[in-house]
């Protein structure tokens, strides 16, 4: 009887250290692209694809990665006609009094909406921020409304701001996540871009230099913005952005303790993306027909459309992998309608759907009718004459 308890003790030893060995094994290979911060995640722009993660949803101070979502606002409210990029702003006395990174805005100084952009996106520019909060609404507490409103549009969960800026205050927390989110919305405006991605501007008619805060865009290639942040609470943080080969990647860094830090953790991230994955354009199957077969309509068959829209993102070199079929539904009946889903093409890997596509009728087939076939018997006869 001990001997048989011993023996199970030691098995179940031998369970726990392999189970062990397995868990630091994983953690290990998560680990490897070698991310020093806290939180971090990345994902693909075109698909949010999710490529790395860690701590992605833990509530963090962001600093000035806030004034991200500034910007997304003032976006917003150009595109509605409520400011355009020539719109001057006046200073108030409010903007004019922030402190820490600003370009020194004197009450009543007016700048135009462009002008306090390139200030927001490349120096981080507070009083700046606090121009464009009050130029779209009205007040800083109104546009932190709108703020936080926007942010549960887009899903994110982990957020509260509390400020415009991103001044360190208790209660102003978001997550690595929530800042790919915001990052991405921001994106979708290729002004934005225009912005994040010079090294070097002036403003006031050449009388005030703009130096990005974001080094990675003067040193690395691919590299069109995004922002940086740092405060006493929230650490260093960036949400960098590249393009390369057509694929476009967004890395959030949170909590390093220097800004070379972060930089790294960014730019590590960024080229483990790119070297490790790659984009799939899809093709259709060539043997796809271009009509499929119906019962009872006017017509014995009908033309059909297959639109795949965007591209997947596959590990690189797997491209070969990536198979292609279709599906066309049994006993089609007539009326067709045109768009009507009459089956679907899929693409996979191994066991993993990347899509899957509406196959849609082309055109209209009416059901059959009397009038129908007198009107096509007359057709031909007339044809035929």
């Amino acid at each position: 009887m001990i001997k048989k308890t011993i023996c199970l003790i030691l098995s179940l030893a031998g369970v726990l250290c392999s189970n062990f060995t397995l868990i630091t094994a994983l953690a290990a290979e998560k680990d490897d692209v070698g991310i020093g911060a806290p939180s971090a995640i990345m994902i693909d722009f075109s698909t949010k694809k999710s490529l790395y993660e860690k701590n992605p949803h833990e509530k963090r101070p962001c600093a000035s990665l806030t004034k991200i979502m500034t910007m997304c606002l003032t976006f917003d409210a150009i595109d509605s006609g409520k400011l355009d990029y020539n719109t001057p702003v006046p200073t108030s006395p409010i903007a004019a009094s922030q402190s820490g990174s600003d370009i020194w805005l004197v009450e009543g100084e007016t700048l135009t909406v462009d002008d306090l952009l390139k200030a927001v996106a490349l120096v981080s520019a507070n009083d700046a921020c606090v121009s464009l909060a009050e130029a779209v609404g009205g007040t800083k507490e109104s546009f932190v409304s709108m703020m936080n409103e926007k942010a549960k549009a887009l899903g994110m969960n982990d957020t509260t701001f509390k400020n415009c800026t991103g001044d360190d205050e208790d209660g102003h927390v978001t997550s690595a996540y929530d800042v790919s989110l915001m990052s991405g919305e921001l994106m979708k405006h290729e002004k934005a871009l225009e912005y994040t991605s010079v090294w070097l501007d002036y403003i006031r008619d050449g009388a005030t230099q703009l130096v990005n805060t974001n080094s990675l865009v003067k040193n690395n290639s691919g590299i069109t913005g995004l922002k940086t942040g740092t405060s006493t609470m929230s650490g260093a943080c960036i949400s960098a952005c590249a393009e390369r080969n057509g694929m476009t990647l967004i890395a959030v860094v949170l909590g390093d303790k220097t800004g070379e830090q972060r930089f790294s953790d960014a730019q590590r991230l960024l080229d483990y993306g790119f070297s490790s994955f790659a984009s799939f354009l899809p093709v259709l199957p060539e043997d796809l027909p271009k009509t499929v077969d119906i019962t009872g309509g006017m017509q014995q068959n009908v033309a059909v459309n297959c639109t795949p829209d965007g591209e997947f993102l596959i590990k690189s070199g797997s491209e070969g992998d990536v198979t292609s079929s279709f599906s066309v539904y049994d006993n089609i009946e007539a009326p067709v309608k045109k768009g009507q889903k009459l089956g679907s093409v899929i693409y996979k890997k191994g066991e993993e759907i990347l899509g899957e596509y509406p196959l849609t009728a082309a055109e209209d087939i009416e059901k059959i009718n009397v009038l129908g076939i007198f009107v096509k018997l007359c057709r031909l006869l007339i044809m035929e004459n």
